[in-house]
């Protein structure tokens, strides 16, 4: 159960209007995980400074079970994602930074129980 969550600085208006739908499909072939699984939230029009600079700019978390857990596996997703915001946002991968985080099924509450004992 993949959690993306994509913060910029980028005014919503200058965001494709499909961006949720497009970051859910990029994460599911990207981690290998069905699109009916994946969680995407996207916010816009945040005050940010990268890398020391209020250019525009924006962070993507990225927390999974099992497929963000390596730098191996880092690495591969990482160019991936790039290719996907840099396209998608018109900005420089400069401009992007990725955060991953490995979850454990425990830590993953869904239908009044643990993702655990689903």
């Amino acid at each position: 159960m993949p959690f993306v969550e994509l913060d910029t600085s980028l005014p919503a208006e200058r965001l494709p209007p499909a961006l949720a739908q497009t970051l859910c499909a990029a994460t599911a072939d990207i981690l290998g995980k069905p699109a009916e699984r994946v969680n995407v939230t996207v916010r816009s029009g945040l005050a940010m400074v990268l890398s020391g600079s209020a250019e525009p700019c924006a962070q993507l978390a990225v927390s999974s079970i099992g497929v963000v857990g390596t730098a191996e596996q880092n690495k591969a997703h990482s160019a991936r994602f790039f290719d996907v915001l840099t396209a998608q946002l018109g900005l420089g991968p400069d401009r992007i930074v990725i955060r991953f985080y490995p979850l454990e099924p425990w830590q993953i509450g869904k239908n009044r129980t643990v993702m655990t004992f689903l």
